[in-house]
């Protein structure tokens, strides 16, 4: 499951400092050419043919009523909150079975409380917690019983988001805020777990600074509206990275002997493009490299815009195309996508979680839509059920 390997400050200043892991790793076959513009064939794969899925329902009772969405995984827990402009502050510890262990919740306004949850990110091996919050720019650190052990601010000007465990000492994070400054400024840092300190600045090269952020004024109604096309650009792989900038024609690739390899160019050149088309790496296997273009143009009257357009590289055809994943445990091939609206972990065997909402299954149930292990869950479910998580793991 996670690694937890010490890195020397030698190693980290000379690189991002990535280590490998016991799971295969593809070769580099040099990196891959994505026209942005261009259509793709189409491609339909079956989610359990390159994943081992399984499924968790986690235990409903009075006290552990959840949106469950998942904010870590460990050896022996699950960690999920509550999603809502608010914030009731809930977090939730589950067993890998799906039993309800204990809520903590320190949010408050006091020194030791986080004012807005925002991730939770755990470090099993140090028996930590350590709790993102972007209001004011913190990360307070508590053991698993929700005992405070320390709090660091953000780098300053700064907004992680992002964050993952990255070692025993260190967290790795991307710099949201940079999204809304012109200014280049580098992403991605790998920040001390003990006062936050910056440890090592990952530079990604690109030439003029773009942003995913679309601004638009409505002059009639005298009001400015902005919103993002963004998705995830930092991405874990089997232990290593996936590093996109939005200002870069090139997606890197962490490598065993601490370099930063290219793997994915697009073209056109994000300098050429307005509106600009970007491309989004999303889960990576042995086999499929998942990614997503998103057009940088909205429509605030209809709220409808950013579209996507989902593909996929497969390394053992060196082909690209437009796909779909179907989830074969529903007779109707449910889409699962595989770099949108999932969580991804630094995990040598989980890939992605998705949540199944109980009312959603219950219905499939009823219609005949459901097989093995998940109709068998979903049969023991009523209206008010927490969600059942759907773990992807990497095949062995």
């Amino acid at each position: 499951m996670k690694r937890s390997t010490t890195i020397s400050a030698a190693i980290l200043f000379m690189i991002s400092g990535f280590i490998g892991c016991n799971q295969p790793k593809p070769k580099s076959e040099g990196f891959i050419t994505v026209d942005v513009t261009a259509t793709y064939p189409k491609k339909e794969l079956i989610l359990q043919d390159f994943m081992d899925v399984e499924y968790i329902p986690l235990e409903s009772t009075d006290s552990f009523i959840t949106m469950a969405h998942v904010q870590d995984i460990g050896e022996d827990v699950i960690i999920v909150r509550n999603r809502n402009r608010s914030s009731d502050g809930n977090i939730f510890i589950f067993d890998k079975k799906g039993k309800g262990l204990r809520k903590i919740n320190r949010q408050g306004a006091g020194g030791e409380e986080y004012t807005f949850l925002l991730k939770v990110i755990l470090d099993e091996d140090n028996n930590e917690l350590f709790v993102n919050d972007h209001y004011v720019n913190k990360i307070f650190v508590y053991d698993q019983f929700g005992k405070f052990k320390r709090s660091f601010s953000h780098k300053e000007g700064g907004i992680y988001n992002p964050v993952y465990n990255f070692d025993e000492d260190n967290l790795i994070c991307l710099d949201y805020a940079s999204d809304f400054d012109l200014k280049p400024k580098n992403r991605f840092f790998i920040i001390s777990k003990e006062d936050g300190r910056i440890v090592k600045e990952i530079q990604i090269p690109f030439k003029d600074k773009k942003t995913t952020v679309l601004t638009l004024t409505d002059a009639a109604k005298g009001i400015t509206i902005s919103n993002s096309a963004r998705n995830e650009e930092l991405i874990p792989y089997l232990g290593d990275w996936v590093l996109m900038d939005p200002s870069s024609d090139t997606i890197y690739k962490s490598e065993p002997d601490f370099s930063m390899t290219p793997i994915i160019v697009r073209t056109p050149s994000i300098e050429s493009m307005i509106p600009e088309i970007f491309l989004f790496p999303g889960v990576f296997t042995d086999r499929y490299y998942f990614l997503q273009t998103v057009k940088k143009e909205y429509n605030f009257t209809t709220d409808i815009g950013f579209p996507r357009t989902d593909l996929v590289y497969d390394r053992q055809e060196k082909a690209i195309y437009e796909y779909t994943v179907l989830n074969a445990d529903f007779s109707t091939k449910k889409p699962v996508n595989m770099v949108y609206d999932i969580k991804l972990f630094n995990d040598d065997e989980i890939a992605f979680v998705q949540r199944l909402e109980a009312p959603d299954l219950i219905e499939a149930n009823e219609n005949g839509e459901l097989k093995g292990k998940l109709k068998e869950i979903a049969s023991t479910l009523d209206e008010e059920s927490n969600p059942v998580l759907m773990l992807a793991r990497y095949k062995k």
